[in-house]
């Protein structure tokens, strides 16, 4: 996949199909999006193209707002490449784009930059000044610029709607499985291994303190995960929040790899969330927590 920074290079990409959107978490109802605009794109013999923005329009517009995200960019990216698209448009957020009507939107970077044969949305896609724009006011633009328009009805997965921001009220209660299962991925973090106090490697139990973390956070507990480093991974036994134990308050991720041996310190690792384990929890002397951490070693094993 082609990844572009705005709209410099695109010629080779232009007259193909297109999808506009945030696409935050990659989720069921993306991918649903991305398969039918790669299957069009294919039937046709024509590029599939996703346009996004970076940062999200709320940040200049209503910054206080912001919603956290679900994946930085370059996860955004690497999910978007496995879906088979061909190339994925990063606009690099301006209040000129922002300020232009649907209509000025359409005609600029619809017909204008990406000269797109086809589109493929979502039912609640939103676009021009204020997401004034509506899947009906698109509908008769491509209808009257001659362009195929495919809207993809929502995914469910039972009773519930899949989307970006009940994924991040799950993750907010802990949900990491039902988060899982919306998204059709295991939720992953990314971070840089930063210094911590080291009193994990003194009672036994070595952990890596992960920082420089710009995605949703789950819950405060003890988790089972999967941490990624160097193109290997390893069972994890993961704690989120703060350690009462030691008088600790302050929020910090803690990440035991089952198996490994090494310095990780200012290495960077991608964490994977598997099962909430239990809550956060104060123990009255250092054998009753080292007992509890054989528990929750042996758990995570139990569930990767």
């Amino acid at each position: 996949m082609k990844l572009l920074r705005g709209f410099d290079s695109l010629e080779p990409y232009r007259g193909g199909y297109l999808s506009i959107g945030n696409f935050d978490g990659v989720h069921r109802g993306h991918q649903q999006m991305f398969a039918c605009l790669v299957r069009h794109a294919r039937e046709h013999n024509v590029p599939s193209c996703v346009f996004t923005f970076e940062p999200h329009p709320i940040q200049l517009l209503r910054p206080e707002q912001v919603p956290p995200a679900l994946t930085s960019l370059e996860q955004k990216a690497e999910l978007i490449e496995s879906c088979g698209v061909d190339c994925l448009v990063v606009y690099p957020t301006d209040l000129r784009l922002l300020n232009l009507s649907p209509e000025e939107f359409f005609q600029a970077v619809v017909l204008g930059e990406f000269n797109a044969i086809g589109m493929v949305e979502g039912p609640n896609f939103f676009f021009g000044r204020n997401r004034s724009g509506t899947i009906a006011q698109l509908t008769d633009l491509c209808t009257a610029a001659d362009i195929e328009l495919d809207v993809v009805p929502p995914v469910f997965v039972g009773t519930q709607m899949v989307s970006s921001s009940v994924i991040r009220s799950l993750l907010i209660d802990g949900e990491v499985e039902e988060a899982g299962d919306l998204l059709g991925h295991r939720y992953r973090i990314a971070g840089r291994v930063i210094r911590g106090a080291e009193r994990g490697r003194t009672i036994g139990f070595p952990t890596a303190n992960l920082g420089q973390i710009v995605t949703v956070l789950p819950l405060d507990g003890v988790y089972s995960g999967i941490a990624i480093h160097d193109g290997k991974s390893w069972p994890a036994a993961i704690n989120l929040g703060p350690n009462p134990t030691f008088g600790e308050r302050r929020r910090k991720l803690e990440v035991h790899l089952i198996g490994f041996e090494g310095n990780l310190y200012d290495q960077p690792m991608q964490l994977e969330f598997v099962s909430r384990l239990r809550d956060t929890q104060e123990f009255p002397d250092l054998p009753a927590l080292k007992v509890q951490l054989k528990q929750d070693i042996q758990k995570a094993l139990a569930v990767v």
